[in-house]
């Protein structure tokens, strides 16, 4: 393993890529916007919001896909700063939590129609374990239900526009903007949207019909030409801190304590998102932790040595409880979970030691693998 020498990411990271001098595309990506003219960016968003009023003067002319969090309701906060009429649209995961549940419901009464669509539950418990069995990946269904739903909802409502929040591509390690686009579009979510490059008809068998399926499926290129999908992220500067002060201005509430990662603020509507985050650790040696405090040095709020620090005082970061609850929800156990997400440790990451694993070019070399 290979780690940048700005932050505190690996090569294994997928789309990520060190470069010569020692430093990651993420970071490269980050040190660019520096000389970003965000006046035209914003100048290019009003013109956008005044084609979308003028295509839909008579309906919605915008729809934000929320989960009630920071950057959805500073979505939310943006364009209705700017004049446009909102459908906001939820796809309801089956582990909501309660300060999910309450910041959802602060974030509609900004002033906003809303959907909250919830999938067959028998439908998506079977998908979410064939996803963590064939992948290890238990937020496939999520990720394909999130996108392919907000689309279809669009275009099938005829409005002009959908907004998103960060473009992850761009800020977690991709290719530069020039080459990753601008857009969400099927190439997007084939390339960056966490679906392991398949769609809803690669997970069609004897369980899963097509039928079954039909709230992951893509839009057809018709479908998709009647929208614009954006991300809020390249016409206004991205910052978590940002959307986080917005937000709590308008009522969002944090967590008493992180979920997962470095944030008392994100991935807290969702009881499973941690064990989603989770297998990163065994299959690319690092976890949500990294991605954070990488954030947190690009913006300059900590040094690489402070963020090391937090690492090592962090120690194990294994959600056990939120292991537990999904795997309640699954309808196995703890050990045939363990025994599933075994087969998605990276052994060109990991080695055996003795009776235990460890990672021999971890970021921390006396890392307490016990």
């Amino acid at each position: 393993m290979k780690w940048c020498r700005s932050c505190v990411l690996p090569d294994t990271r997928p789309n990520l890529v060190i470069g010569a001098g020692g430093v990651c595309n993420a970071c490269t990506s980050h040190g660019a916007k520096r000389v970003i003219d965000w006046q035209a960016r914003k100048s290019d968003f009003l013109r956008l919001v005044e084609t979308a009023k003028a295509r839909a003067a008579a309906s919605y002319h915008c729809l934000i896909p929320v989960s009630g969090g920071k950057d959805s309701t500073w979505q939310v906060v943006t364009c209705l700063e700017h004049g446009l009429k909102l459908l906001c649209f939820t796809w309801r995961t089956p582990g909501r939590t309660q300060i999910g549940e309450e910041n959802l419901r602060n974030l509609i009464f900004l002033g906003v129609d809303h959907i909250d669509y919830t999938i067959n539950p028998l439908v998506e418990r079977r998908f979410v374990l064939k996803a963590i069995e064939r992948y290890g990946a238990p937020a496939i269904p999520m990720h394909m239900a999130m996108f392919n739903l907000s689309l279809t909802m669009a275009s099938r409502l005829h409005i002009p526009l959908v907004v998103w929040g960060e473009n992850s591509a761009f800020e977690y390690g991709g290719p530069d903007e020039e080459n990753q686009g601008f857009a969400l579009d099927e190439a997007w979510i084939r390339r960056f949207g966490v679906t392991h490059g398949t769609t809803s008809a690669d997970w069609i068998d004897d369980d899963l019909s097509a039928e079954d399926l039909t709230a992951y499926r893509t839009p057809s290129a018709a479908e998709l030409a009647r929208t614009r999908a954006i991300f809020l992220g390249y016409y206004f500067p991205w910052d978590p801190e940002t959307s986080l002060r917005v937000a709590t201005e308008h009522g969002f509430r944090r967590a008493s304590a992180p979920r997962t990662g470095l944030y008392d603020y994100a991935d807290i509507d969702d009881e499973f998102i941690s064990v989603h985050h989770w297998f990163k650790w065994y299959k690319f040696g690092f976890t949500r932790l990294f991605d954070n405090l990488s954030i947190e040095i690009r913006n300059g709020r900590i040094t690489r040595d402070e963020a090391i620090a937090t690492i090592r005082r962090r120690g194990d970061d294994t959600p056990r409880a939120d292991i537990d609850a999904l795997s309640r929800y699954l309808g196995i156990t703890r050990e045939r979970f363990f025994d599933i997400a075994e087969k998605f440790r990276n052994t060109t990451v990991w080695a055996r030691q003795g009776n235990r694993w460890v990672i021999p070019d971890f970021l921390i070399p006396d890392w307490n693998w016990t």
